[in-house]
């Protein structure tokens, strides 16, 4: 027989440990492939994560098959994550580039970096904390060194 072939291909951003059935419903709903499956392939893989927001490119097969790919958490929402540890709300600005919502230091960037380094075109971790910083320039908060 041969081996099936990929019809679908979806990325979605999940809550770790605790997907949404809706969520999992509205975007895969029309491949046919078992919801419940993926949901708790999908929590028992991100278990350790719980409560980051971690995206997955969900394959669903021609025969009704799927395969999963786990992705880092989006970089706002880690930077998010490191201002709410500070204590300064762990929301970005209302308008950037006139208001600040705080500031992150090299070590907080450099972290932020490192693990989103798998996920970005680069292999160099200063390019990528580069990346990061124009990330949270863009959400208003003030990037140190």
């Amino acid at each position: 027989m041969a081996p099936a072939k990929k019809i679908h291909e979806i990325t979605i951003n999940l809550e770790a440990g605790a997907a949404s059935m809706m969520d999992l419903g509205k975007v895969l709903g029309q491949t046919g492939v078992n919801l419940v499956g993926v949901k708790r392939a999908y929590d028992e893989a991100t278990a350790g994560q719980r409560g980051d927001v971690v995206p997955v490119v969900v394959t669903v097969r021609d025969d009704k098959s799927f395969g999963l790919r786990l992705k880092t958490p989006p970089t706002a929402f880690l930077i998010r994550k490191a201002l709410a540890a500070q204590g300064l709300g762990g929301k970005g600005s209302g308008r950037p580039g006139h208001d600040s919502a705080g500031t992150l230091g090299a070590a907080q960037l450099r972290a932020i970096a490192e693990r989103k380094l798998p996920d970005l075109n680069t292999a160099d971790i200063t390019t990528a904390m580069r990346i990061v910083a124009g990330t949270a320039r863009s959400m208003g908060v003030a990037v140190e060194g």
